[in-house]
């Protein structure tokens, strides 16, 4: 049996910048993007401004109404770097099998250590004094057989706690939990499975895993296994380098989205960053996806398209990116969020042949666009501009960032 430790960093990006501004502590703060703007994002929470309701995504002026006292921090993601790579390097003192999750979050695989440091438990709440004396921080840590329940258990207790989920006992521990607790179930999974009758884990445990895979495709197998104790995953090791998925940015815009014409300059803005950043990396993708928050219900709504080739050029990905938007009934809505992301990637010098795709067309328009790139590093990125940013304001502006899919929420 492995024993498996999932480590979770406390609210993490405002526990350090409490860290350069000890003032800070014990006060509602919410790090977030320019307050002053409403495109302004919650990213990370104090327990404080929890307690007042605020919400992670919350746009700034929704969390101020939440929390009239709310101090508003800017995000300085070099430092969360620097202690996401510090408390690393503290945990692969025990293990060479450290696999992140995020820049919070780690899993360990400490199964051959115990005879050096202990059980499971009394690894984890060393881990917890180490980082709380030599980092200054706090972590919740889960400690179970798999890693799924090794997650699970870092987020039944918090802050600065460990909680233990031995396989004799995970039914009566995980079985009486909401679905919604189980890792890669979202909203949208666990509403599919209420109108089922299904809510707790436990329920999940005992569906027809035929019935769940009819219902939500590999995934419900996936899911069933999960629920049962069946996760085989290994942990992986902090120098693995896997894979790059997908590029892929997003933007949450100064006003609502209600024009076509807007929302032109806004998919034109975001096709053109995730092209260039392929080109960089040297990449094509073959499948486009994008992601619209319409303002009246808050809801994200996502769709992807396959390109009859792959492409890294700003006008492929804006043929296919606005297609969907108007699939999704974009015209019209009020939106306040767009996302585009291409995956399925490949090397650029990979040639894929299409029986349908104008392959000469689209070399010049790399070529092109390549050409773009130059002149805009060197003179700025506004120094050449498609005729459909002219008059277009502030929605002009834009400075896309960078997103990755939840694959796991694709409703």
């Amino acid at each position: 049996m492995r024993t498996i430790l999932h480590v979770d960093m406390n609210n993490f990006y405002a526990s350090v910048e409490c860290l350069y501004d000890p003032s800070l502590r014990g006060k509602p703060i919410a790090v977030a993007g320019d307050s002053q703007k409403r495109r302004g994002v919650v990213v990370a929470k104090s327990n404080e401004a929890k307690a007042c309701g605020v919400k992670t995504g919350d746009l700034v002026w929704q969390a101020r109404q939440k929390c009239p006292q709310l101090q508003i921090v800017p995000p300085h993601f070099s430092r969360y770097i620097l202690y996401s790579e510090r408390s690393r390097a503290l945990y692969a003192s025990y293990t060479d099998q450290v696999e992140p999750f995020s820049l919070d979050e780690c899993w360990l695989d400490v199964t051959g250590s115990d005879y050096l440091y202990g059980s499971g438990k009394e690894i984890a709440d060393e881990i917890r004094e180490r980082v709380k004396k030599e980092l200054g921080l706090t972590v919740s840590i889960g400690v179970s057989f798999n890693k799924v329940f090794a997650k699970l258990g870092s987020d039944l207790k918090k802050p600065d706690a460990t909680t233990e989920i031995p396989y004799e006992a995970f039914r009566q521990i995980v079985w009486p939990l909401p679905v919604g607790d189980l890792l890669y179930v979202g909203p949208s999974t666990a509403a599919t499975l209420a109108r089922y009758g299904i809510r707790t884990i436990g329920e999940l445990a005992k569906a027809s895993p035929q019935a769940l895979r009819r219902l939500l495709g590999s995934s419900g197998e996936m899911l069933w296994a999960y629920a049962n104790g069946r996760d085989q995953a290994p942990v992986g090791h902090l120098e693995d380098k896997r894979e790059l998925q997908s590029v892929g940015n997003s933007t949450t815009t100064p006003h609502d989205v209600l024009k076509e014409s807007e929302a032109r300059v806004v998919l034109y803005t975001l096709c053109e960053s995730v092209a260039k950043r392929l080109r960089e990396k040297g990449l094509r993708g073959s499948t486009v996806q994008i992601s619209l928050r319409f303002a009246s219900d808050m809801r994200t709504r996502v769709r992807q398209m396959p390109l009859q080739a792959p492409a890294n050029d700003s006008q492929e990905l804006f043929k296919a990116a606005f297609a969907m938007y108007q699939c999704l009934g974009g015209a019209g809505k009020a939106i306040n969020n767009f996302g585009v992301c291409v995956t399925h990637l490949l090397p650029a010098n990979q040639e894929q042949l299409s029986l349908f795709a104008d392959r000469w067309g689209n070399a010049r328009l790399e070529e092109l666009e390549s050409c773009l790139d130059g002149i805009r590093g060197r003179f700025g990125t506004q120094s050449v501009q498609r005729g459909v940013f002219l008059g277009a304001g502030e929605l002009a502006q834009l400075r896309p960032r960078q997103t990755v899919p939840d694959p796991a929420e694709q409703a």
